[in-house]
């Protein structure tokens, strides 16, 4: 990820850094350069390489390290030289080893070897003042050679660490970001889906109560504007269940898709018996619900019945029919989707077609679908 869209997270730390840092940079700058420089001349030349760290360290917060990077570096790298040989300041050190650590650890390739390089540039051009003063060879070598090169060494040292903790904050919000993305795609699905159970199933039986009432409008004309009157009323309701939808306030009951499906098997000729074993489980009422009307709509619309028994127990339902074709029959993306929900929730939904009967049948644990997670 580029300096300039890093994640979020990363910015903020940079910013408290900044507060935090930018405060004692800056005094311990101007302090050096007032008690170190000799001459007008030597008070701007190490300014420079001052201003150059904190305009490093101000980029390098603000995530666009990258634009300034190369000119704060040459800057500083000078300001070190013009400090040794002609300054006399070890403290010229300043701005190189703020500046070389930040450009160093965030280098994407021979970071290693670019740090190694670092250190020696500062200590070659310490050493390089033993050819341009008289003094003890061991305090120069400490002044500007020990001193300056460690110090580089020790910060370049700690900004890997450093840099590698802002790579792990970059990969969580990566992550975060990705299981934002991954639950809306979740909820757009558990949408379509439901859109699907109300929408499909509404339209295919509104399809045969037309083709009901076309087949009635000569014959029996009174039962036909009944059926006009009843798609009239399923049409209302499906208007307000996809407006129930849309503002998640529908719920789904297991008792009126009960209901639901007794009328409209009966309606279209099927012998309908049902078997009460226990009281269902109200938790596990909404998705055996969903189950009994999607198993509706495919036995409307899949088979050639002409009874349907419906067993309820506790915690589960059971579906069964006749008149299922020999043939296998089309994929029924429906309750392929809602295994998978009965399956989340610790159920399980099973799907079975032999002889001429087709059997589904859903069931959770005796406390219901929360069970499972409440263990």
């Amino acid at each position: 990820m580029s300096d300039i869209t890093e994640p979020m997270t990363q910015g903020r730390l940079r910013q408290l850094n900044l507060i935090m840092l930018l405060p004692v940079l800056t005094t311990s700058g101007v302090l050096l350069v007032a008690l170190d420089a000799e001459s007008w001349s030597d008070a701007v030349v190490l300014g420079l390489g001052v201003l150059a760290a904190l305009v490093a360290f101000v980029s390098w917060a603000a995530g666009s390290l990258a634009r300034a990077a190369a000119a704060c570096l040459f800057l500083t790298a000078g300001v070190w030289l013009f400090g040794v040989l002609v300054a006399g300041s070890g403290k010229a050190i300043f701005g190189l080893s703020i500046v070389g650590p930040l450009v160093v650890s965030r280098l994407r390739r021979h970071r290693g070897a670019a740090a190694v390089a670092l250190v020696a540039y500062v200590a070659v051009v310490g050493a390089a003042r033993l050819l341009m003063t008289d003094d003890d060879p061991r305090d120069v070598l400490i002044t500007y050679v020990i001193i300056p090169a460690g110090v580089t060494a020790i910060v370049t040292g700690l900004m890997f660490p450093n840099k590698r903790f802002y790579d792990v904050v970059q990969d969580l919000e990566e992550s975060r970001r990705h299981e934002a993305e991954l639950a809306v795609v979740r909820e757009r699905m558990r949408f379509a889906s439901d859109l699907h159970d109300i929408q499909g199933h509404t339209l295919h039986v509104v399809k045969l109560k037309v083709a009901l009432a076309q087949k009635l409008v000569h014959r029996d004309p009174g039962r036909a504007e009944q059926e006009l009157r009843e798609i009239h009323s399923l049409v209302g309701d499906t208007i307000t269940q996809t407006k129930e939808l849309v503002y998640a306030q529908r719920r789904l009951t297991l008792p009126a898709e009960l209901e639901n499906a007794k009328n409209l098997f009966e309606a279209a000729g099927i012998e309908v018996h049902i078997c009460s074993v226990a009281d269902t489980d109200r938790r596990s009422g909404e998705l055996l619900g969903q189950v009994l009307r999607e198993t509706t709509t495919n036995i409307l619309r899949h088979a050639q019945a002409r009874e349907v028994r419906i067993t309820l127990s506790e915690s589960g339902i059971t579906i069964a029919n006749d008149g299922a074709p020999d043939t296998p029959l089309p994929e029924l993306s429906g309750l392929a989707v809602l295994e998978q929900r009965v399956a989340d929730n610790g159920g399980k939904l099973t799907v079975e077609q032999k002889n001429g009967r087709f059997l589904t049948a859903a069931a959770f644990p005796s406390s219901g679908p929360e069970a499972q997670e409440a263990r």
